[in-house]
């Protein structure tokens, strides 16, 4: 069975017209629709239709089928169909603009317009730079569980082992927003931050800015999440000032951290994602001012790079030498001096 399911994935990616074939093939308890994003003898990467990233060894697929040279997304009517019969009795599905939200029983004006209004703030963003972002291809999913134990249960399912404190979080595998009503107001004026964070996140993984299945450097998607969490960016079109737009928790803890930041701290930055691990606080700090800087005082260059991430081919390596490379490409090989001037941009944010 192996090996006639990558003789039909082989076969159906050798034609022109035939770059995203729809398979289908049965898996233990379920028949699945998708094209292949990459595969070896160990495990198969299969976009479903509903937008979702399937991961499954070889020998599971029975009954492979090609349906048609085609891919394309299921459409918001049969994903909700989807999402009802999933989560069952005491929830309901709201669609608004470009999002489905998943949510309990009378909540309809709460989520999902505001989820949409994002999205729109998060375009509009990028549009006033003149950036052109791509449509969406699946429906946008957010999950709004009503107890944070419901929640607990699906993140530890999404490998999301220490949820404590974490109002919510974006999955680039389900491609959903999972989180749980901490008791927010329709304004959001409780947790906002981290809504708006995670909702940016999403925008990002499907606007073009960044790619769901590549290995974007984290500072640059956690960078951007960030930004967006100052009412400024988010809500660009009435905050209109360079002040509105520094998130100020970061700001504040970055200058706690200045005298001590290692000398080098933009080549670790961008040359790994362990500053994550090492020193997570620091390594969120100086992600947010290196972004913020950036796209303030060099967005041209900050676009360039933005693009240049997100054209990584899916599920490959993305080793520390060629990350500072396309770092210094675009912003120059002297990081001193970039350090420097990021530093006095820094000082006189007020």
């Amino acid at each position: 069975m192996r090996l006639c399911f990558a003789c039909l994935v082989l076969a159906s990616a050798s034609g022109l017209s035939a770059a995203e074939p729809l398979l289908r093939f049965d898996l233990p308890g379920r028949t699945v629709e998708g094209t292949p994003l990459a595969w070896s003898e160990k495990e198969i990467f299969l976009l479903a239709r509903d937008g979702q990233l399937i991961e499954f060894p070889p020998e599971q697929a029975k009954n492979p089928s090609k349906l048609s040279d085609g891919f394309k997304s299921l459409s918001q009517a049969e994903i909700r169909g989807l999402l009802l019969a999933e989560f069952g009795q005491g929830y309901e599905v709201s669609g608004v603009g470009h999002y489905l939200v998943v949510h309990a029983n009378g909540q309809r004006d709460q989520w999902a317009p505001r989820f949409e209004e994002l999205y729109r703030s998060f375009r509009h963003y990028f549009a006033a730079r003149g950036w052109s972002l791509t449509e969406p291809r699946f429906p946008l999913v957010a999950v709004v569980y009503p107890r944070q134990a419901d929640f607990a249960r699906q993140a530890a399912r999404d490998g999301l082992t220490q949820a404590g404190g974490v109002l919510g979080y974006y999955s680039p595998m389900t491609n959903r927003i999972l989180m749980f009503d901490a008791g927010s107001s329709p304004n959001w004026s409780n947790d906002a931050e981290t809504i708006i964070h995670e909702a940016a996140h999403q925008s990002a993984f499907n606007t073009g800015v960044h790619t769901r299945f590549s290995a974007t450097p984290r500072w640059v998607v956690e960078g951007l999440g960030m930004m967006f969490e100052a009412r400024g960016v988010w809500q660009s079109r009435t905050y209109l000032h360079q002040g509105d737009r520094i998130n100020r928790g970061r700001l504040q803890a970055y200058r706690q951290r200045a005298r001590s930041r290692p000398a080098d701290a933009i080549a670790q930055l961008v040359s790994s994602d362990r500053p994550f691990s090492s020193d997570p606080d620091g390594a969120y700090a100086e992600a947010w001012a290196l972004s913020f800087f950036l796209i303030e005082s060099e967005p041209k260059k900050y676009q360039e790079y933005l693009a240049k991430t997100a054209a990584l081919a899916p599920f490959a390596a993305y080793p520390s030498p060629q990350r500072l490379k396309d770092f210094t490409d675009t912003f120059g090989s002297d990081l001193k001096l970039l350090d420097a001037r990021m530093q006095r941009f820094v000082a006189g944010l007020k």
